[in-house]
C-alpha cells in the first residue's frame, strides 16, 4: 500500500473565471498534509480535482505515479483514493451500519446478474463486508450506534460514520474535507488521535482541508497554503503561521468581511 499524491501545474477555469492556477505539490506515502487558506482560496475545488468531481482544465494529478486527472471517483477508488466531505452525505433513514456499507461498492465481486441471483460468492462477500464494517464502527467508538437510524446521531457522530464509510474502501490515500467543522473540543481531540492512528497503524496517507489551525498544527507534517487559487507557500504549520504572506492573506480576508458587515 503506497498512497503518494503529486499535483503538477493544476489549473481550473469555469468560463472566464480562474479558480485554480498552476497548483503543484507532492505528498509522500505516509505523510499528513494540510491544505489551508482563507475562504474562497480554492481548497475544495482542488479536492474536487483530485477526487474526480472536477476535471482540471490543465495540469496533472498522479497517484503513485499513475495519471488520474479526470477519472471518475469509482476509478479513483481502485487507485486507493477515498474522501470525506464537509457536509456528510448520509442516508438519514438508513441505519449507521447501512451507511457505512455504502463504502463497499468498489469491493463487491461479480456483476449485477450474480448479485441478483445471490450466489454463494456474493453472500459470502456480503457477510465479510458487514463484519468489517461493524469492526470499523467498534474501533472508532460507534459500535453502539450500528443499528440506529443515522438521523438519531449528532453532526459530530455523522462525521465519524462518514469516516468509517471511507475506511471501508480500504484507502491508501484519504482526503478529509474540514473534518473538525462543528465538532466539540473533545471530538477534535479524538479526531486528531484517530487520524494519527490511521497513519501509523494503517499506513494511510492523509490530505486534510481544515480551518481549525490547532488541529493542523497538531496533526500535519507539512501544509500547503492557497490564496486566490494559487499556492502561496509550502512548509510546516509553524512556518505558515509566522509567514507574513499568510498572515496578510488571512487578515486581509477578515478585514474585508468586517468592512462588508
Amino acid at each position: 500500500m503506497a498512497g503518494g499524491l503529486t499535483l503538477q501545474d493544476v489549473s481550473l477555469r469555469f468560463g472566464g473565471v480562474t479558480v485554480l492556477q498552476d497548483v503543484g505539490f507532492a505528498v509522500e506515502p505516509g505523510q499528513i498534509l494540510g491544505l489551508v487558506g482563507p475562504n474562497g482560496a480554492g481548497k475544495t475545488s482542488l479536492f474536487n480535482c483530485i477526487s474526480g468531481h472536477y476535471r482540471p482544465t490543465s495540469g496533472r494529478v498522479l497517484i503513485d505515479g499513475a495519471e488520474v486527472q479526470g477519472a471518475r471517483p469509482a476509478t479513483l477508488a481502485k487507485h486507493g483514493l477515498a474522501r470525506t466531505f464537509q457536509h456528510p452525505a448520509l442516508q438519514l433513514r438508513a441505519t449507521v451500519l447501512e451507511n457505512v456499507l455504502l463504502g463497499a461498492h468498489t469491493r463487491l465481486p461479480g456483476g449485477a446478474l450474480e448479485w441478483a441471483f445471490r450466489t454463494p460468492r456474493t453472500r459470502r462477500a456480503e457477510r465479510e463486508l458487514r463484519a468489517e464494517a461493524l469492526a470499523l464502527l467498534e474501533r472508532n467508538g460507534l459500535g453502539w450506534a450500528a443499528h440506529l437510524p443515522a438521523d438519531e446521531l449528532s453532526h459530530g457522530l455523522h462525521k465519524g460514520v462518514e469516516l468509517c464509510r471511507a475506511l471501508l474502501m480500504r484507502p491508501s490515500l484519504l482526503l478529509l474535507d474540514e473534518p473538525a467543522a462543528g465538532l466539540s473540543h473533545g471530538e477534535v481531540e479524538q479526531l486528531i488521535t484517530t487520524v494519527r492512528r490511521l497513519r501509523t497503524d494503517d499506513d494511510i496517507t492523509v490530505v486534510v482541508v481544515e480551518h481549525h489551525m490547532g488541529l493542523i498544527a497538531a496533526l500535519t507534517d507539512r501544509v500547503v497554503v492557497l490564496d486566490h487559487g494559487a499556492k502561496l507557500m509550502e512548509g510546516t504549520a509553524a512556518e505558515a503561521q509566522s509567514d507574513p504572506r499568510v498572515i496578510e492573506a488571512y487578515i486581509g480576508k477578515d478585514a474585508a468581511a468586517d468592512d462588508a458587515a
